[in-house]
C-alpha cells in the first residue's frame, strides 16, 4: 500500500515543502514507486518573529536575561521548522519601547502572518501597535511571561485579527502557523467539479472570494477521454495493491478493481493536467446515467490518504470543509450521510467512500473490506474499520460563511447491510438537539480528533462564523 510518509513529509509535500509524495506508494511485489504526479506549492508560509520587552524586566523577574529567552525561543523554532518545511520564520527583532516600532513597520515587508513573543509583563502597547500592522497576528505567551495575553480578548472584540497561545509546550507555536496556513494554501488550491451544468457561478466566485480555492468546471467527457487512454495493464498494480492491503474482498471482481483503479488513473491525469488538489464529481448520478465506465470511490480514498481531494456526489461545501481541516491539522475528511438514534443517544455516519487514512497520510491505516456499493450492489468501494475509541470532529461550511461544527467518539463500526459501507457509531452530547436544530444540508464531514478549538481559531481571521451543533 502507501508509503508510510513522515510529517516532514506530508507537510513538504502537501502543503509546499520539496519533499516528494509518491502518486502510488510502494506498492509492494506489485511495482516500485513512482515520481510524485502532483506538484506542491511553489510558495513558503512567511512568518515573522517579534519579541516583546520592557526596557528594565520586573515581571517575571528582574534577573531575566532578554537575549538568554530570545536564543532559547529561536532554538524551538529551528526544531519546529524541520517539522515545517513548508515555512520561513524571518525577522526577529526586540520592541522594547514605542520608538522602536516605526522601524519594523517599515522592514515588516508583506508576510503571511506574525509571532509575537510576550518576554515580560508591560508590552501591550507594543502587541497593539504591532497588530494595527494589519497582518493576521498570534502571540505565544508561555507561563510566568507576562501578563498581556490579558488584552487580547479586548483586541479581538474590537475586530482586530489576532490570538493568543498561552501554553508551557512550545509545540504549541505549530497551532499558531496552521492559522497563518490555512488561508494562503486554501486561496492557492485549485478544485475540479464534475456535475451536469457545472457549478454555479456565483457559488465559484463567493468561494474564491471568502474562503479561497478556484474551481473548475470540466466536462465527464473528459475525464472519460483519460480513462481510455490508460492501457488496463497499467492500473493493475494498484489494483493489486488495494487486493494486497484489503482484510477479504467480497463482492466486486478483480477486473472490476481494476476499473475502478483506472479511472483513479485518470483522476490522477486530468488533476496533474489542470494543477489541481481535488476532484469533486456527482458519482451517483453520472455512473447510474452510464457515464462513468467505474465508481470513483477507490480513487477518491486514494487521494484523501495523500493529502489531496477525491470527494463524493459533487458536494463542493464538502470539499472546501475537507481541504480547510486538512490545510488546518493535517487530516482528511470522511463525507457522511448522518443517522441520528435518540433512543442510544448516538449519531451513525455512513457513506461508501472512506480513506483509509484518517489519522493523515502519516498516521496508521486503518483496515478495510473491498466491497460493492451498497445502494446497487455494483463497482468497488472501501469499507473502512474505522478506530473504536477515537473522538472525532463533525463539520461542514454551509453557505460559504458558517462552519457547522460538533464532536463525538467512535463506539462502534456497524457490520449491517444497511446503509452505506463505512458505518461509525458515534457517541454524542445531545443527538436529539442535533436533529431538532439540523441544518445545512444531509452531508457532514467527519475528522479523527477534537478540532473545534483550531477551527474557532482559525475564524478570527477568515470570514465565517462557527456554529456548534448539538
Amino acid at each position: 500500500m502507501m508509503d508510510e510518509l513522515t510529517r516532514r513529509q506530508f507537510i513538504g509535500a502537501t502543503v509546499g515543502g520539496a519533499a516528494a509524495l509518491a502518486g502510488l506508494g510502494k506498492l509492494g511485489s506489485a511495482g516500485a514507486a513512482e515520481a510524485d504526479p502532483f506538484k506542491p506549492f511553489p510558495t513558503k508560509i512567511v512568518v515573522r518573529k517579534v519579541y516583546l520587552a520592557k526596557p528594565v524586566p520586573s515581571w517575571p523577574t528582574p534577573k531575566l536575561d532578554v537575549q538568554a529567552e530570545i536564543r532559547k525561543i529561536e532554538g524551538w523554532l529551528a526544531e519546529l521548522q524541520k517539522e515545517a518545511p513548508d515555512v520561513e520564520f524571518v525577522g526577529g527583532e526586540l520592541l522594547r519601547t514605542s520608538a522602536d516600532v516605526p522601524g519594523l513597520k517599515a522592514a515588516v515587508g508583506n508576510p503571511d502572518g506574525v509571532l509575537v513573543f510576550n518576554l515580560t509583563s508591560t508590552v501591550g502597547h507594543l502587541l497593539r501597535a504591532v497588530v494595527d500592522f494589519g497582518f493576521p497576528t498570534i502571540m505565544f505567551s508561555q507561563p510566568y511571561s507576562g501578563h498581556d495575553w490579558s488584552g487580547v480578548a479586548g483586541l479581538q472584540n474590537a475586530g482586530k485579527k489576532v490570538d493568543v497561545l498561552a501554553s508551557s509546550d512550545y509545540r504549541d507555536i505549530l497551532k499558531g502557523v496552521a492559522v497563518f496556513r490555512t488561508p494562503k494554501r486554501l486561496k492557492e488550491t485549485k478544485i475540479l467539479h464534475l456535475r451536469n451544468g457545472g457549478a454555479s457561478a456565483q457559488y465559484v466566485k463567493d468561494a474564491r472570494r471568502n474562503v479561497g480555492p478556484e474551481i473548475l468546471s470540466i466536462s465527464h467527457q473528459r475525464l472519460v477521454d483519460a480513462y481510455n487512454a490508460i492501457d488496463p495493464k497499467d492500473a493493475e498494480p494498484e489494483a493489486d495493491a488495494w487486493i494486497k492491503g484489503a482484510l477479504r474482498v467480497v463482492e466486486p471482481t478483480r477486473e472490476e478493481i481494476i476499473k475502478s483503479s483506472r479511472l483513479y488513473l485518470a483522476m490522477r491525469s486530468v488533476m496533474r493536467e489542470e494543477g489541481a488538489r481535488g476532484i469533486a464529481i456527482n458519482c451517483l448520478g453520472l455512473f447510474y446515467r452510464g457515464v462513468l465506465p467505474a465508481y470513483p470511490c477507490l480513487g477518491f480514498s486514494r487521494l484523501n490518504s495523500i493529502g489531496r481531494a477525491g470527494m463524493c456526489e459533487a458536494d463542493l461545501d464538502s470539499t472546501l470543509t475537507h481541504f480547510m481541516f486538512m490545510y488546518l491539522v493535517g487530516k482528511p475528511g470522511f463525507i457522511s450521510d448522518p443517522v441520528i438514534d435518540t433512543a442510544t443517544n448516538t449519531v451513525i455516519h455512513a457513506h461508501c467512500v472512506a480513506t483509509t487514512k484518517m489519522a493523515g497520510p502519516d498516521g496508521p491505516e486503518d483496515p478495510y473490506i473491498i466491497r460493492s456499493h451498497l445502494e446497487d450492489d455494483k463497482g468497488a468501494v472501501l469499507q473502512v474499520k474505522m478506530r473504536i475509541g477515537q473522538v472525532i470532529t463533525a463539520a461542514k461550511l454551509i453557505n460559504l460563511d458558517t462552519m457547522l461544527i460538533s464532536t463525538g467518539k467512535i463506539i462502534a463500526t456497524p457490520q449491517v447491510d444497511r446503509g452505506c459501507r463505512t458505518k461509525i457509531t458515534t457517541a454524542v452530547a445531545d443527538a436529539q438537539k442535533i436533529m431538532e436544530n439540523y441544518t445545512g444540508g444531509l452531508h457532514r464531514v467527519i475528522f479523527y480528533g477534537d478540532h473545534v478549538r483550531e477551527i474557532k481559531r482559525l475564524a478570527r481571521f477568515m470570514p465565517f462564523k462557527v456554529v456548534e451543533e448539538g
